[in-house]
């Protein structure tokens, strides 16, 4: 059998969902629409959905392969926000992952166009490029807002690597990009050069007008005492989160979020919110009080990738058990999973194990891949609201929802004489709260250790990274 490098079982199940971080999902239209009814209780009926109208719900720029393209909604209207910033920007578009403000980032650069971008952005000194998501099924089309990551380390790596990358960048994300349009669209076809934009950018953070300032000073004995300056002010930003006083919007967001997680322990939920995760709920506008509600967002968004990961582990946990029983019989009773084989083909299997596996990834594209899509249009949606009070508007829709959802499974279990009360011990939830760096915590069991599977061919994966919270 000709092998190819095996992968993990658990990334082989979800090889057929294509990675809606790097490439286009191809989905129809209805579809897309579908995606608003994991939202809302009454099969989408709900006219305050952001999401009602699917991948349509968020804006996008015209393809790159329109020969006449009708101009952004941004080239018409003025742009008010404080601080905005009209350039001409390199565009890194990265699939459909999408990024915060005040967040930071790692990026291995190998392709050629992107290797000039930043030799491009070292030599002029910007050191600074947008980066918007992708339209989920048509390709050379992306979202009109981004946000535009800042430069703060580059490592290059290409003899370490045989020049199969370039450098190895660490980022920091200074504000968003309003795009207005795309400047060179034939580059995206001839992949000779990177694309570029002209937008709008709005600091969220403070950081450019900071920035700004640094290079205006040319004194380099000052620089312990800017040390000194950005440690009292992140000591100020955390005095300031709990002094500021919250606006009513502010306070429901608040209330409906610790009622959710007050919801998540009584049903034992496999992956909920400490309760101390509180303290990381910030509601605050902007990026000097720290928790904020960028802060919050992100804590959200980490959330529902972490349910996402909890279903698919629990869809896969049945086969992974099956495999490895098979396993143990094809070797002989007697075998501890320890003595396992460490990687098996794909044509090894068993025709019923081959069969199941196939159906079992069919059925994770159809279940996992639409909850995929209303995480990051969700994400979308928060990032291109107008102002913070849209922010809070969106998010305390997403919070409901979700403790709607948990209200109702409450009730079914108390219906059908599940015992929907049961909470972790006083002692195991104390345990969990110490944790420092815990606001996100898992009580489903991992699946069981089994041996690494070599699909047939090279597909896509679901996740690209897996930053698990304990």
């Amino acid at each position: 059998m000709n092998r190819k490098s095996t992968v993990p079982i658990s990334i082989l199940l979800c090889s057929t969902i294509v990675s809606y971080a790097f490439q286009p999902v191809i989905i129809s239209k209805q579809k897309n629409n579908n995606v608003a009814l994991h939202m809302t209780e009454d099969d989408g009926h709900d006219d305050n959905n952001p999401l009602a109208r699917g991948v349509d719900s968020v804006n996008w720029l015209p393809s790159v392969y329109d020969s006449s393209p009708s101009r952004s909604v941004f080239d018409s209207a003025t742009t008010e926000e404080e601080g905005a910033l009209t350039e001409n920007l390199p565009l890194f578009p990265l699939g459909g992952i999408v990024y915060t403000p005040n967040s930071e980032h790692v990026l291995n650069i190998f392709e050629p166009r992107y290797r000039q971008m930043y030799n491009d952005i070292l030599m002029n000194g910007s050191k600074r490029f947008c980066v918007a998501m992708c339209h989920p099924s048509e390709e050379g089309r992306f979202a009109q807002v981004g946000v535009l990551f800042s430069l703060e380390e580059l490592k290059e790596v290409s003899e370490m690597t045989n020049d199969q990358v370039k450098y190895i960048c660490n980022h920091r994300v200074t504000g968003r990009v309003r795009l207005h349009k795309v400047l060179n669209p034939e580059a995206w076809e001839t992949r000779d050069t990177y694309l570029k934009v002209k937008g709008t950018i709005i600091d969220d953070t403070g950081f450019l007008d900071e920035k700004e300032d640094e290079d205006d000073e040319d004194d380099e004995d000052g620089m312990d005492e800017k040390i000194s300056q950005k440690l009292v002010s992140a000591v100020k930003k955390a005095a300031l989160a709990d002094a500021i006083e919250k606006t009513p919007e502010e306070e429901a967001l608040y209330k409906s979020f610790s009622d959710l997680v007050e919801l998540q322990h009584d049903l034992s939920e496999d992956v909920r919110f400490t309760r101390a995760s509180m303290k990381s709920f910030g509601v605050a506008e902007g990026c000097d009080i720290d928790p904020n509600l960028w802060t919050t967002i992100r804590l959200w968004q980490s959330y529902a990738e972490q349910r996402l990961v909890a279903e698919q582990n629990e869809m896969q946990k049945s086969f992974q058990e099956k495999l490895v029983e098979y396993l143990k019989k094809e070797m002989g009773d007697g075998k501890s999973e320890e003595e396992l084989p460490s990687a098996i083909g794909f044509g090894d299997l068993s025709d019923e194990l081959q069969g199941e596996l196939v159906d079992l990834q069919k059925r994770m594209t159809a279940e996992l891949k639409p909850l995929l899509l209303e995480q990051t249009l969700s994400m979308q949606k928060i990032l291109e609201a107008a102002d913070h009070d849209g922010r809070i508007e969106l998010m305390q829709y997403f919070v409901d929802a979700e403790r709607k959802r948990l209200s109702a499974k409450k009730m079914l279990k108390s219906m059908f004489g599940g015992d929907a009360s049961v909470i972790a011990s006083e002692e195991e939830e104390s345990s969990r709260e110490a944790a420092a760096a815990a606001t996100i915590e898992s009580s489903s069991s991992p699946p069981p250790s089994i041996p690494k599977v070599e699909p047939e061919q090279s597909k896509s994966q679901l996740f690209a990274d897996d930053d698990a919270f304990q």
